[in-house]
């Protein structure tokens, strides 16, 4: 490392956001960078570890200590080009990644871990402002053709690597833009969507196609994919939300969280929705049940339109405020976590049950609840009452759709209903046909899903060449 002493002298700093009464009337990007020589410094507090346990923390197995080194040596190409070595989108978990990566640093130990997702993430929009990171053309093309269904980020990262091997490759997407998840899941507020739009260029560049509007099972007959291309790739997603099935369940105003999510997305794009089609939390008591990132997601977006009051609440118990670092460290430990969502203005319940709702004019009005004790049992006496115009959904996915794409494939499952593919080739119980991501390995972060588009690719190309020199 370029200054050994760095983590004894100086003190972590990371970014910081804009005012909650500024950032939630509008739904941009509210995050404060750090200046050039505030970065310098933060990567001048890598203390270069014997055994850099931040690469075992980050699924895509970045090399953490080489980039936070190089700038702090202002090198800062470089080191844009160490980081695109094992991540194809590293703008994109330099924003929404939870940064297990940092729980793993030794200096995690006293609670000051590196600023590692900052500095990757200044890293990146650096090498875009200076134009370092243009399309990788391939020298030579396979002859080849390989299709992948679906455009969230296991689907991309997979297609760039397979481009880039020199394959032609053509993703198809159900909906009418590219993204995935992060078009459609993630508020623009945590991740801008021209942020995509400049990957998607870069990636026509490098020979992809882009098929929207096109889903595979359809309005686009399996067998039309199957017999024009030589591999296919499933990366569809765990789709199938997990539902909350009590009485009152149908009254109006009770909504899957991503089905809030996408709506709200489609209008920042520009795209109208009828506004008898409208789900709004303006002037509602709006509950969110679920305590996971989509919930938080579902928050912020509730404070945004105006929501009377916001409560989030979870059947597991409060977390500790704090880890016992000598029996989670470098695991990723179960502690109270507070996003920026839930610090502009929302309520938040632990260890709380749903057990109906109730309403007028068959609308909902009140959710009714109870306490349960570590065990999930019911606490007898415990039963209270919330106001609830909007309840929001956020309690996870199952698995993928099972029917049309993946009934007609008939590829084989496992036990929780997922695509079953191992990842040493990700092959499916099909040969010629693989599986990438939450499709394959059920709900996941954004960095898991990149990671296994990526190894997927790798095996995709060995599969067809008989070898590869794609990266695992």
């Amino acid at each position: 490392m370029g200054k050994p002493t760095g983590f004894l002298e100086i003190v972590r700093r990371d970014r910081t956001y804009a005012p909650v009464t500024q950032r939630v009337l509008h739904y941009d990007e509210f995050v404060v960078p750090l200046s050039p020589d505030d970065l310098k410094n933060q990567g001048a507090r890598c203390m270069d570890c014997g055994i850099p346990y931040c690469h075992a923390g980050c699924p895509v197995n970045n090399v953490i200590p080489d980039w936070n080194d190089l700038v702090y040596r202002d090198r800062w190409h470089a080191a844009c080009d160490a980081l695109h070595a094992t991540n194809n989108f590293p703008e994109f978990t330099g924003r929404v990644c939870p940064a297990p990566c940092e729980t793993s640093c030794t200096l995690n130990l006293s609670d000051s871990p590196v600023t590692i997702r900052t500095i990757e993430c200044a890293i990146v929009d650096r090498g875009w402002a200076e134009g370092w990171l243009g399309p990788h053309i391939p020298r030579h093309r396979s002859g080849t053709r390989v299709a992948v269904i679906g455009s969230g980020p296991a689907g991309m990262a997979c297609a760039q690597q397979l481009a880039r091997a020199g394959h032609s490759v053509v993703v198809f997407e159900k909906a009418p833009r590219i993204g995935g998840l992060l078009r459609y899941g993630i508020p623009d507020f945590k991740l801008n969507k021209a942020l995509i739009d400049r990957r998607i260029a870069q990636m026509r560049a490098e020979g992809v196609e882009f098929r929207p509007n096109t889903h595979v099972g359809v309005n686009c007959p399996v067998d039309h994919i199957q017999d024009r291309f030589d591999a296919l790739v499933l990366a569809g997603g765990a789709e199938h939300p997990r539902d909350l099935t009590v009485p009152g369940r149908d009254l109006g105003g009770i909504h899957f969280a991503m089905d809030y999510l996408r709506q709200q997305n489609h209008i920042n794009a520009g795209h109208p929705v009828p506004s008898d089609k409208r789900i709004l939390a303006t002037g509602k008591h709006t509950v969110v049940i679920g305590g996971g990132d989509t919930g938080s997601d579902c928050v912020g977006t509730a404070i945004r339109q105006g929501a009377a009051s916001v409560t989030q609440i979870e059947i597991m118990p409060k977390p500790p405020e704090r880890e016992k670092k000598d029996v989670t460290w470098p695991d990723w430990p179960l502690k109270l976590r507070t996003s920026s969502s839930q610090e502009e203005g929302c309520r938040r319940d632990w260890s709380v049950t749903t057990k109906r709702f109730s309403g007028t004019d068959g609308k909902v009005a009140t959710l009714h609840a109870v306490r349960v004790d570590n065990a999930m049992r019911e606490i007898p006496g415990s039963e209270f009452d919330m106001p609830a115009n909007l309840v929001l959904l956020a309690m996870g996915f199952l698995h993928p759709v099972q029917e049309g794409l993946l009934a007609d494939l008939g590829v084989a499952v496992d036990e929780r209903r997922n695509v079953k593919a191992s990842m040493d080739n990700y092959q499916t119980s099909q040969p010629h046909i693989f599986a990438a991501g939450d499709m394959r390995r059920g709900q996941s972060l954004v960095v898991w899903a990149i990671r296994e588009g990526r190894q997927c690719a790798r095996a995709v190309d060995a599969f067809l060449m008989g070898r590869s020199d794609l990266p695992r």
